[in-house]
């Protein structure tokens, strides 16, 4: 096929070329240029096509787990690796660009769609999706880059105004995208709400920052239904708008004839899509799928492992061979796709069983009793849903005469989910009552939580001996989990947000919120930025997470060469027991002259350490790792100061400190 280019267009091709074909492709006028197929979401493909009687239906694709139990692994090669076996998902489904990753930050606790994002920091948050990019389109398969920006609660998205201020945009908001934007994307996504009073899809200031200083050279398309003036988001550099939506197209052209949008800013949003579509199909030439479906399933799998969270455990984990357990909770026989969320990222997963019953029997050897106790936030009978009929008293004589009770309590889709905010950070009450009754009867229980946010424990905390954060783990995550309890699996996984204690201690309580406009004055004291200065008000801190083995911290040297660091220590596995460390390093400029938090997550490395040796763990620092926004100058600002070096097994548990000079000869 001849390569165009936008002059050999007609003016009404260009013009319709800024408007979807339908609900998932880009115009291509009957074969003249390549069409391009788009389809949701980050954690397995949404992919939609009509069954014989016409009817939308969703095809089966491999589930893994979401962005947040990804993001818990702070591994990039997870990241790189779950990008590739995507990418083979979407050859399979006729794919060209796979709608994430998403990099929103986790400002609101309830935000309803925070399972689909990385994590409060956006450093690491930036280095996750870099890495996920890079593994999708390594693979020939595009990625779009979303949401632009300040997507932070799902309350009244389509008019809610994200209102920040220009430092913390830099510093917060914008950075992950930055970061990410060094992967090369072919393209990205704005969001719903607007930005200090203007539509994300009109948002021309921070396109431009995208491309003048980002270096994104991909297409911008809006959400779904987000446009609301078609000439408007043109002009400001909106290149396609999804899906197609006739009156916004005519009165497109509407426009143009009457001058109110120019031939050359059509031109250059054509141009980027038609760039667009032959860049796709460039870059899938000689490429297809690389991986099995098993192995890809296997990968799903990994990554439960390395991102489930062990957040208590008085000596009660790992199980033990022919231990008396008994188990309880719906979520442990759950439904094809009952542990997610919901929304245009859920997945149908290709298995249909789900049962960590028969898992642990097997790991166990030995037969285990089950009880649901609860079916969501509900205690059903016998009206319609015989199959999860619960029965608590029953559970609890199974408590009585058990050895160890593990009770598998959460969310999903129910209750997290696009469109709406949860309204509570607790558990249903259903589910608390039945933690406690069941820890009542018998303290040696351990309780898993598959959820896509934080958790108030408070209720019921105190009263068990085990927590293992499961996350949305994926359609192989019961068999991580039951890997985990038994001890086959070492648990290596660290939260990526802060868990408040609850929700009045979150950080946005007090904040302003309307009908109409968020207030951001929390402003960069997002997350452990906020905690930090706020002692008790985190239960579970930001980067924590325990393993079945312990770790020393030493040796700490910190080397500099103007801006830039080297920074080295020791990490020592005193225990019996293989197993990976998660180290983080901080930075804290000690006499700013402008306000900072007290520390900044700069670097972060994660090894796997034998039983009883050590390791060395290097992480290399730049200009930007001691940097604040200057509004003042609208640059990246570095002082000639002194800076303290903070490693840490968490924001909390800080082992090592360093200072050092920071000579800014500039």
């Amino acid at each position: 096929m001849e390569k165009l280019t936008v002059k050999q267009l007609s003016t009404a091709e260009k013009l319709r070329l800024l408007c979807s074909n339908g609900f998932w492709y880009t115009m291509d006028f009957d074969g003249k240029i390549p069409a391009v197929s788009v389809s949701d979401g980050p954690v397995g493909v949404r992919a939609e096509r009509k069954n014989e009687k016409g009817e939308n239906v969703t095809l089966p694709s491999v589930s893994y787990p979401s962005a947040q139990s990804l993001a818990n692994t702070w591994d990039c090669e997870c990241a790189r690796i779950m990008g590739e076996c995507l990418a083979d998902d979407c050859y399979e489904k006729n794919v060209d660009i796979l709608l994430g990753p998403g990099v929103n930050i986790k400002r609101h606790p309830l935000n309803g769609r925070n399972f689909e994002y990385y994590s409060e920091d956006p450093y690491l948050a930036g280095m996750l999706a870099k890495s996920y990019i890079e593994g999708v389109q390594s693979r020939g398969i595009g990625t779009c880059l979303k949401h632009f920006c300040c997507n932070n609660l799902e309350y009244n998205r389509f008019e809610q105004s994200s209102e920040v201020d220009e430092r913390t945009l830099r510093e917060i908001y914008y950075l992950p995208f930055e970061i990410a934007c060094e992967a090369k994307p072919v393209s990205m996504m704005s969001a719903y709400n607007r930005v200090n009073g203007r539509y994300a899809s009109e948002n021309k200031k921070g396109f431009k920052v995208l491309r003048d200083e980002f270096g994104f050279d991909g297409a911008m398309y809006s959400d779904w239904e987000a446009v609301r003036d078609r000439t408007v988001s043109a002009k400001a550099g909106c290149d396609i708008e999804f899906p197609f939506n006739q009156a916004n197209y005519d009165k497109l052209v509407e426009d143009f004839e009457a001058g109110r949008i120019t031939e050359q800013e059509v031109d250059e949003c054509a141009a980027r899509v038609l760039e667009l579509a032959y860049r796709c199909k460039e870059m899938q030439k000689g490429k297809g799928v690389k991986r099995t479906e098993k192995e890809r399933l296997d990968v799903s799998q990994k990554i439960a492992e390395e991102g489930m969270v062990l957040l208590k455990n008085d000596g009660i984990l790992p199980l033990k061979k022919g231990e008396n357990v008994a188990l309880f909770g719906c979520y442990a026989k759950p439904e094809r796709d009952m542990l997610a969320g919901d929304g245009s990222s859920r997945v149908v997963p290709i298995s249909d069983k789900f049962d960590l019953q028969a898992l642990l029997e097997e790991e166990l050897g030995v037969k285990i009793p089950f009880e649901s106790m609860y079916y969501y936030n509900k205690v059903l009978g016998t009206n319609g849903y015989a199959h999860w009929c619960a029965k608590p008293h029953k559970g609890k004589a199974y408590a009585a005469e058990s050895g160890v009770n593990v009770i598998c309590a959460g969310t999903g889709v129910p209750f997290e989910y696009e469109s709406g905010d949860r309204t509570d950070m607790r558990l249903p009450s259903s589910q608390e009552r039945a933690i406690i009754d069941l820890a009542e009867i018998n303290p040696n229980t351990v309780v898993v939580i598959f959820a896509g946010s934080p958790i108030d424990v408070g209720a019921w905390e105190s009263k068990v001996k085990g927590i293992v954060y499961a996350g949305f783990c994926g359609e192989r995550g019961l068999h991580a989990l039951s890997g985990i309890l038994c001890g086959k699996v070492n648990p290596c996984g660290k939260l990526s947000e802060t868990f408040p204690a609850n929700l009045e201690s979150a950080a946005v309580n007090g904040t302003y919120i309307d009908t109409a406009v968020t207030c951001y004055s929390d402003g960069l004291n997002v997350g452990y930025r906020y905690y930090d200065r706020h002692k008790g008000a985190a239960k579970y801190p930001f980067g924590y997470g325990l393993s079945y083995s312990k770790f020393e911290y030493s040796d700490l040297s910190v080397k500099t060469d103007g801006t830039d660091a080297e920074v080295s220590f020791t990490v020592k596995n005193t225990s019996g027991l293989d197993g990976k460390e998660i180290a983080q390093v901080y930075v804290s400029e000690c006499s700013p002259t402008v306000y900072r938090p007290l520390k900044e997550l700069k670097g972060f490395k994660k090894e796997l350490i034998k039983a009883g040796e050590s390791k060395r763990f290097t992480v290399r620092l730049n200009s930007r790792s001691f940097a604040y926004y200057s509004v003042a100058d609208d640059a990246w600002t570095v002082n000639d100061g002194i800076f303290r070096i903070f490693v840490g097994s968490s924001a909390e548990d800080i082992r090592l400190v360093g200072t050092v000079h920071i000579k800014n000869n500039f």
